[in-house]
């Protein structure tokens, strides 16, 4: 999937770098799951990759090795540290784990289906489902605001460690949808117009202060196209 060019919007969204110097960073989910085929909410309980996770990673892996990538970054937890050591391996780097690149934490939902979820708990669902930004999930969760604040914190810290280069994160389909919208410019609450398969290939850039989305959920590097299973 390919999106027009999103500068406008993303010029309300400043780091200030060198001029004509453009860092460009790919963010790869990680690989398929189990609880990812069950819809089951991981959060931040350490899943690892199933068979077929695996195999997307290899493939993301190889799809990714001929580019100039002077650094490799990832989530801490398994399923994305089992997905960089695919990507590690092609690219001869060793991965450095950041936890600001980790999953939303979703609190009394982790553990559970979307399904059981709603049913156990709806009216906190609901303010899940609504996208209400300052909402904190019950039991160590995390609100979209205080998400949005991690990592929007991560990737400032890379533009700027990294400006005029090529870097890959290895991250969540959480992470990804608040960087989506950082991005573009849109609102935390909008409901989601993009998807984010399992081992989808994401490109953004940022030149003289604005940030753009270049592609966006690519997977011609799958046999089968990784899962989206979030709401």
């Amino acid at each position: 999937m390919r999106w027009a060019d999103s500068t406008v919007a993303a010029c309300r969204w400043h780091v200030v770098i060198s001029r004509e110097e453009t860092t460009r960073i790919c963010l790869v989910r990680h690989g398929e799951t189990t609880w990812n085929v069950d819809k089951r909410i991981q959060g931040q309980i350490d899943i690892g990759l199933n068979a077929a996770g695996l195999s997307q990673a290899e493939a993301a892996a190889v799809w990714l090795a001929g580019e100039p990538v002077t650094a490799l970054y990832s989530s801490d937890l398994l399923r994305t540290r089992q997905t960089a050591e695919r990507l590690a391996a092609r690219l001869k780097l060793r991965p450095s784990l950041r936890s600001e690149f980790r999953e939303r934490r979703y609190g009394i939902f982790e553990g559970l289906t979307y399904d059981e979820s709603r049913a156990r708990y709806p009216a906190e669902y609901l303010a899940f489902e609504r996208r209400e930004p300052d909402f904190v999930i019950p039991q160590g969760g995390e609100s979209l605001q205080q998400l949005y604040e991690r990592v929007r914190a991560g990737l400032q810290r890379i533009a700027i460690d990294h400006r005029g280069q090529t870097v890959i994160v290895v991250t969540h389909g959480g992470v990804l949808d608040i960087v989506n919208r950082l991005v573009r410019g849109h609102p935390l609450s909008n409901p989601r117009d993009f998807l984010i398969p399992n081992a989808g290939i994401n490109w953004v850039s940022v030149r003289d202060g604005c940030w753009s989305l270049e592609t966006w959920g690519e997977t011609g590097h799958l046999v089968m196209v990784g899962l989206d299973e979030m709401p």
